[in-house]
């Protein structure tokens, strides 16, 4: 092996050779990050307008969770949960306070937070609920994204996510999303629901916002059925769409939270599930666990981005900022003849490309918004979405707003 520095078409083609192509990335490869930038390998500069899918809100390598990140990792890094750490319950203590929760049971990555919360749940439906056991159903809804694992593919209809992974997990029913009286139709039906796991945002469908009221609605249909409203907040919470979580706009407090992502600034993986003692106690040691769930590493680093948070007031931030972002684009949108309309809340928003006659089209604008000095992601063919770092300003919003008109005016032709 040579210290020859390798170049960015070698890096992705070692990729290709040696990883799964589980993943389609855009032709750049990053190489540092800091704030609302990054930087790929030949040193050209670009605007994170993807932040991680919203794990990286506080902006790349904020100084103040990499200290501590670094402090931590030179004192204690993994205990097992075999033994007490120093961090756990001081963590434990400070993430209940900052969301409002009795008890938290601490993960690693969204989809174990998911996986966990769907357990939990089950569990529950039979200890306290009292529903006869392996009857339980849980609620899900169309175009959900809630990870990749055997169970959670099982509810998915998306044929990428499912096809060729069965068989699959029952236990799940599908509704449409956005629609109060289908839930309430199989709330009325079936007396063996148990929960009903939502997002309060669909982030991989394109940052696709319900109506007004629709989560308090079913949040109290939820309350009036004994049925656990469970909110997957991995890349909604922690300030991305202006509140804290997307639920608190309609003052919905759910019975268990999904937090994942931005939990750590993007700096190590760490997820959480959040509920009531009374839902919480029916897990007893030995029957749920993660050997890296909780770890002081953890705990101390997720204390930190969640000071950052709101220290820097990252909420008010993607609220104002995000009200800036779709009145530009909505304008833009009105003279567009491939812009159709953009949509979102705070600074997860989607803008929706008329691709017929071009398939490809989102990608292409995608490509050339890199050349430009801007990175984001096509999601669905024809939906491109915009989810900058919580800390960009409002002078660097206008900048990119710039970029990102000027590279759809190349495509108007």
């Amino acid at each position: 092996m040579t210290d020859k520095k390798l170049t960015a078409p070698e890096l992705m083609e070692l990729e290709n050779i040696f990883g799964a192509h589980n993943y389609h990335p855009l032709p750049v490869v990053l190489d540092r990050g800091e704030g609302v930038f990054v930087w790929d390998v030949d040193g050209k500069k670009y605007y994170d307008f993807l932040s991680a899918y919203s794990a990286v809100n506080q902006g790349h390598c904020h100084p103040k969770i990499i200290n501590t990140l670094i402090g931590q990792a030179q004192k204690l890094t993994l205990t097992s949960r075999a033994f007490f750490n120093s961090q756990l319950g001081i963590y434990e203590e400070f993430v209940t306070s900052y969301f409002g929760y009795e008890k938290v049971l601490p993960m690693n990555t969204g989809a174990e937070a998911v996986e966990t919360a769907i357990k939990l749940c089950r569990k529950w439906a039979y200890e306290k609920k009292g529903l006869k056991e392996n009857s339980a159903q849980i609620v899900v809804c169309e175009n959900n994204f809630h990870g990749r694992t055997t169970t959670i593919v099982s509810f998915s209809v998306d044929p990428d996510a499912n096809t060729h992974f069965g068989p699959f997990t029952p236990g799940f029913i599908v509704i449409p999303y956005n629609d109060v009286k289908a839930l309430e139709k199989v709330l009325n039906e079936n007396p063996n629901i148990a929960g009903f796991l939502v997002e309060p945002i669909q982030g991989e469908a394109g940052a696709f916002v319900p109506d007004e009221g629709y989560l308090k609605a079913c949040y109290e249909l939820c309350s009036q059925h004994n049925v656990l409203f469970i909110a997957d907040e991995v890349q909604t919470g922690i300030a991305r769409t202006g509140k804290l979580l997307a639920c608190d706009y309609e003052n919905v407090h759910p019975d268990i939270l999904i937090l994942g992502k931005a939990m750590s600034g993007g700096v190590y993986p760490v997820s959480a599930v959040l509920s009531s003692n009374e839902i919480m106690e029916v897990i007893q040691p030995g029957q749920h666990g993660s050997t890296f769930g909780g770890n002081p590493l953890a705990a101390a680093v997720a204390i930190s981005a969640l000071d950052v948070i709101r220290d820097e007031n990252l909420a008010e931030n993607a609220f104002r900022l995000g009200e800036i972002f779709r009145n530009e684009m909505k304008a833009f949108c009105e003279n567009s003849k491939i812009a159709m309309f953009v949509r979102g809340k705070g600074l997860l928003n989607a803008l929706i490309i008329n691709n017929e006659g071009h398939k490809n089209l989102a990608w292409d604008i995608c490509v050339k918004l890199l050349e430009n000095g801007l990175l984001a992601k096509p999601t669905h063919t024809n939906i491109i979405r915009f989810a900058p770092p919580l800390v960009i300003t409002e002078n660097q919003i206008y900048e990119c707003i710039v970029i990102i008109k000027d590279t759809l005016k190349d495509f108007e032709q």
